[in-house]
């Protein structure tokens, strides 16, 4: 499984020699696919554990068991006991449309009233409305309505529509500026749902100071807010009305992830090289679904409906389209967007300079497609061993633990605790 880490290590900017640090103990699939997700969640997890260990010469290690378990993290999430529910949506699945199949994306309250209002019925007539309709045209209309879905292609019919994929990662340096210090970094976190949060509660582990700011009017899914934050502060901030906050905070960071469309934060300036040129010597990590250029650069999108769009839904599936056992685009696109910040953040405390790191759903699912071969069976995993119970204001809530272990101690959710929107939208001392 380690066989992938070489060429993403590299593309990522690693030095060959950090390899012989990482070990991975377990069995070679512990989540079946006909794709290798194992080994890509090993690789991406590998790479953000050598990323945060630089420079000390520390054995770090993976157990594929336990991969699995943070793979599918929010399967796990409990709260004294009790499931926070599910994160997706009844109408977010597979619809037969008039010539084939449309993935609907409906977790969320605003992208499930345009969805409606597209199909112009209640509830319970999605479907049928749905059928009614041919894929692609259906899929366009729900765009422009501010709704996310996807036609099922064939991945030969995605590349026909989209063209070639970006790559697995890209670095860019923006601009000149002196090295800064080696402190504590600070990460100020503009991401939802999984892929952004991912990445930032992997830095968080490593150590950093991650505050994640939110729209007040966009509330979180409970499930993905206890799953995806913790070790994080967690501060409403309306950016259309409080801007000196906002550039307060950016003088102060040393770390911007955002997770939005490409142009959809610049109103705010917060496009990389507006950031390189108020904030000289940030790094600066973008994640989006479709990647920056193409057609689809400027479409919603998330795990579900890239897969859907690109082909791996067809090849998962079998009469019907079907979905790889993980959100595994998002879980490896954190962990390498974790990854690049990391290297990227020790090259700028060296070297200097303003830089950004750019990742995709899509650059992943493309790496994923190239690694295609036989289906894999998977040995049940019991994750009893991989869980972590956190003291919360609410109880007690049971996690995933962040995989891999440094110098054979288990890694763990540092404090604080997940608490959507509780605190406030300043820097901690370092």
């Amino acid at each position: 499984m380690t066989d992938l880490l070489p060429a993403v290590w590299a593309d990522l900017g690693g030095a060959p020699g950090e390899l012989d640090r990482l070990g991975v103990t377990g069995p070679t699939a512990s989540l079946g696919s006909t794709f290798p997700i194992t080994g890509v969640g090993a690789a991406a997890v590998g790479a953000s554990l050598l990323a945060g260990t630089l420079g000390r010469a520390t054995p770090v290690a993976i157990d594929t068991r336990g991969l699995a378990v943070a793979l599918r993290s929010e399967r796990y999430v409990r709260l004294d006991g009790r499931s926070l529910g599910s994160s997706f949506d009844p109408l977010s699945a597979f619809h037969r449309t008039a010539d084939g199949w449309l993935r609907l994306h409906a977790n969320y309250p605003w992208h499930r009233a345009a969805a409606l209002r597209v199909l112009g019925c209640a509830e319970e007539e999605v479907p049928a409305a749905i059928a009614a309709r041919a894929a692609v045209e259906l899929e366009a209309a729900l765009h422009e309505a501010g709704g996310v879905a996807a036609a099922v292609r064939s991945e030969d019919a995605w590349r026909a529509t989209a063209g070639p994929p970006p790559p697995l990662v890209e670095h860019r340096v923006l601009g000149d500026a002196p090295a800064r210090p080696a402190s504590r970094p600070r990460v100020l976190d503009l991401t939802r749902v999984i892929a952004g949060p991912v990445a930032t509660r992997t830095l968080a582990v490593h150590g950093a100071d991650v505050l994640r700011l939110d729209a007040p009017d966009r509330p979180e899914i409970p499930l993905q807010a206890a799953d995806t934050l913790p070790g994080k502060r967690s501060a409403l901030l309306d950016l259309r009305v409080e801007q000196a906050v906002l550039e307060q905070l950016l003088a102060g960071a040393d770390v911007v992830v955002t997770g939005y469309r490409p142009g959809a934060l610049d109103r705010f300036g917060l496009d990389p090289e507006a950031l390189a040129q108020r904030h000289p010597g940030l790094v600066v990590v973008t994640l989006s679904a479709w990647g920056h250029r193409g057609p689809w650069a400027h479409r919603r999108g998330f795990d579900s409906i890239v897969q859907a769009a690109c082909g791996i839904a067809l090849a998962e599936g079998g009469d019907e389209p079907g979905a790889l056992p993980a959100q595994v685009l998002d879980h490896a696109t954190g962990y390498l967007a974790a990854a690049g910040a990391l290297l990227t953040l020790a090259r700028q405390r060296q070297e200097g300079g303003s830089h950004h790191v750019r990742l995709s759903l899509i650059g992943t699912a493309a790496w994923l497609l190239g690694l295609r071969g036989e289906a894999a069976a998977a040995e049940d995993v019991d994750a009893a061993s991989y869980l972590q119970e956190i003291d919360t204001r609410d109880g007690v809530l049971t996690l995933a633990r962040p995989p891999g272990t440094i110098d054979g101690r288990p890694l763990a959710w540092p404090p604080p605790a997940p608490s959507f929107g509780a605190a406030a939208p300043t820097w901690t001392e370092r």
